[in-house]
C-alpha cells in the first residue's frame, strides 16, 4: 500500500503497444506499471516507489525530491539560433512587451 506522505508526481497513460495502462512517476523516470485499469496502474506504480524509496534508504542512497515540494526560482536559460532571437526581439518590441515576458507567455500555451 501507498504511504500517505508520498508527494510525487505521478501519470497514467495508455500504451497502445502494451495494450495496457502504464503509470509513470516522473520522479522516478524508469519505473513503470503496466495494469488493466487506470486505478491499478496508479496503484501499482505508487507501490512501486514506495519499495523503492523505502530498500534507497536502507542503502544509504540519496532519495529524489519530490517536484511538489521543491522550489522552483521561476528562471532559466534557453538558448535559440541568433535568427530566432531576432524574430522574437521584433515581435516583442511590435507588441511593446519585454522579450522575457514574451517568452513566458509563448511558454505558458
Amino acid at each position: 500500500m501507498a504511504r500517505k506522505d508520498d508527494k510525487y508526481t505521478y501519470r497514467v497513460t495508455w500504451s497502445e503497444e502494451d495494450a495496457e495502462y502504464v503509470g509513470l512517476c516522473a520522479e522516478f523516470p524508469g519505473l513503470s506499471w503496466l495494469a488493466h485499469s487506470p486505478e491499478s496502474a496508479l496503484k501499482g506504480i505508487r507501490k512501486v516507489v514506495v519499495e523503492v524509496v523505502e530498500d534507497m534508504v536502507r542503502n544509504g542512497e540519496q532519495v529524489p525530491e519530490p517536484l511538489s515540494t521543491k522550489h522552483f526560482s521561476g528562471k532559466f536559460m534557453v538558448r535559440v539560433p541568433p535568427e530566432v532571437h531576432r524574430q522574437l526581439a521584433i515581435e516583442a518590441a511590435e507588441a511593446r512587451v519585454s522579450l522575457n515576458r514574451l517568452a513566458s507567455a509563448k511558454l505558458s500555451h
